[in-house]
């Protein structure tokens, strides 16, 4: 059955936090406060919907990649045989009916609340438009297989990451706000960053998968990396320079761009675990400072 910290590994637990966060930033940054009331109870229930589909995910994304695992990673769970594949799967198929409930609850509540149920239907959407990209990465044999496609692989699985903001902004009716539409953009393109730099990382166990790293070298997928934070950059000022957050509070940023400014040096003397993990404390940073942008 595995131990409590084998789950929290399978389940990718921490990073399922930031599933977790993002929804609540994408109500923050839409009310221009902390949600309270029938707000609350939304967020809170998209939120809980966000983190058990994340867990699921990352625990399909393990039980597809066992014998890719099993060279790259034989400590996981599931490769190193702490956990059994047949309970494996009874928990990621519990996480999406947990996922799917807490959207149902959250439905619930939304219907209480306008006499238009038709305006919550794009959080309905934001759903399944995440588990669609979710069932392409994953599955080649009946969908698009993105998993073994490159950089549209990369692509999907950032988007459905940058997805979260734009749930918590829908679940509380305004899907197109355009400070969590600009936050959407953002971790997307940081997460896209990312995802080329951690099949660098993988590339000896990624033998046989058409990964973009796989296919140009690692220090070409390296270099589109950093381009790609390049215009992570020029989407963080973006926002500002249109009004959308007031320039003076761009201070807020500080944190996030030193950070991201100096990714560079790790991706140039090739050290891409320090890179993927700057990546990550910058875009952490980023959302900290547009949430205090939007409610200072």
């Amino acid at each position: 059955m595995g131990t409590v910290r084998d789950w929290l590994v399978l389940f990718r637990a921490g990073n399922c936090i930031t599933g977790f966060v993002g929804v609540f930033l994408g109500a923050i940054l839409t009310l221009e406060e902390l949600p309270s009331g029938n707000n609350l109870n939304i967020t809170t229930l998209l939120a809980l919907s966000v983190y058990s589909f994340m867990a699921s995910w990352n625990a399909l994304n393990d039980y597809l990649d066992l014998e890719i695992d099993k060279i790259n990673r034989p400590d996981r769970p599931l490769p190193s045989g702490r956990i059994n594949k047949t309970v494996a799967m009874i928990a990621i198929i519990s996480g999406c009916i947990i996922s799917f409930g807490s959207l149902f609850l959250a439905g619930q509540i939304a219907n209480d609340l306008t006499d238009n149920f038709e305006d919550w239907y794009p959080t309905i959407a934001i759903w399944f438009l995440a588990l669609a990209l979710l069932l392409n990465y994953e599955d080649d044999r009946v969908l698009l297989g993105l998993k073994n496609r490159g950089l549209p692989g990369n692509l999907a699985i950032s988007i459905s990451v940058g997805l979260v903001v734009l749930f918590g902004a829908a679940g509380i009716f305004d899907p197109l706000n355009q400070r969590a539409v600009s936050l959407f953009v953002i971790g997307t393109l940081y997460n896209f960053s990312r995802e080329i730099i951690k099949d660098v990382e993988d590339m000896d166990g990624d033998k046989g998968r058409n990964t973009y790293a796989m296919r140009v070298g690692a220090d070409k997928a390296r270099l589109t990396s950093w381009v790609i934070l390049l215009i992570t950059l020029v989407a963080l000022l973006t926002p500002f320079a249109m009004g959308i957050f007031e320039l003076i509070h761009i201070v807020f940023l500080a944190p996030g761009l030193f950070t991201l400014m100096s990714v560079k040096k790790h991706i140039y003397l090739a050290e891409d675990t320090a890179a993927s993990r700057m990546i990550k404390i910058s875009m952490t940073f980023t959302m900290i400072g547009l949430i205090l942008a939007a409610i200072w």
